[in-house]
């Protein structure tokens, strides 16, 4: 018998006809992001306590902001040692055998706060560390309640596991190399903000502006805010296309406010196909902060 390839993307149905496979392992990653009225940072805070109160039946929670950064990095979520990944990933219960299902919390319906990129942030730190048994599914907890599906404030814990981190450095991008790709033609750097962020029109961090020789496009244009989810591959193919990311022989990093959003379009470049995309993990929080590194805005 053969074995069907992984989907990256799976809907309810896919998820709930598999709801207590002792080899499957649900992972909810939400955070909470606070936005300001006008200019200004965002805040983030844990959703641990939003996932005790209602989550996916059999879930656990998989802690972004804490357990699964760097706590003496200097910029929030910052990716930690493949050793503390393994470790802390091992101790939920999440070995290398296993099949994981990320979501989380969040619904698009409800306004910018709300979209859906802490899953998408999992999914790539998993691959980041070399395991490929992973999935996102399809309008998080929003979308799986609009549908009528059973949710929990249960707890579930399982035994401690074995897992191997084989971290694959290709898909994780930091300021040196992103500096080096503004001039060279062989790299892409693609700015996933808002449009008034991108042209410095609003200033969220140190300073305004993007990195030179950015191209564009919003991760809000890769989410479908009627349903939640994510749009199909054909639909987000010409957005990639128009700004060069399919073209043969380019390496594309994707970046946003502080690697969270930026994986949004990582996870939409890799069902186009993109197995290689970067993510710039410290990106603008990181960026601005250092005089050093240039930025540009549109006049």
């Amino acid at each position: 018998m053969t074995t069907q390839p992984l989907p990256l993307v799976v809907d309810g149905d896919w998820l709930q006809q598999r709801l207590g496979d002792p080899h499957l392992r649900i992972l909810d990653a939400t955070v909470h992001l606070k936005l300001p009225a006008g200019d200004g940072q965002y805040t983030l805070e844990s959703g641990k306590e939003s996932f005790a109160r209602e989550h996916l039946p059999g879930a656990v929670f998989a802690d972004l902001l804490h357990t699964f950064a760097d706590a003496d990095a200097k910029y929030p979520m910052t990716v930690p040692s493949s050793q503390q990944f393994a470790e802390r990933m091992g101790a939920l219960g999440v070995g290398d055998e296993h099949l994981v299902v990320v979501y989380d919390q969040l619904d698009v319906s409800r306004g910018p706060e709300f979209y859906q990129f802490w899953a998408p942030r999992l999914w790539w730190h998993l691959r980041l560390e070399g395991f490929t048994r992973v999935v996102v599914l399809d309008g998080g907890l929003g979308k799986w309640k609009r549908e009528g599906r059973p949710t929990t404030s249960d707890l579930t814990t399982h035994p401690p596991a074995i897992f191997t981190a084989r971290r694959r450095p290709e898909l994780l991008a930091l300021a040196d190399q992103v500096q080096q790709a503004i001039d060279d033609p062989r790299q892409l750097l693609i700015n996933v903000l808002d449009d008034d962020t991108f042209h410095g029109r609003r200033k969220t961090y140190a300073r305004p502006g993007r990195i030179p020789s950015s191209e564009h496009v919003f991760f809000g244009f890769l989410i479908d805010p009627e349903t939640g989810g994510y749009r199909s591959p054909e639909d987000v193919k010409p957005l990639f296309e128009k700004v060069g990311a399919l073209k043969e022989g380019t390496k594309p990093i994707t970046y946003c406010g502080g690697g969270i959003a930026a994986t949004v379009a990582a996870l939409q470049l890799a069902r186009l196909g993109r197995d290689d995309v970067a993510v710039y993990d410290g990106s603008m929080t990181e960026w601005s902060q250092d005089p050093k590194r240039p930025l540009e805005v549109t006049p």
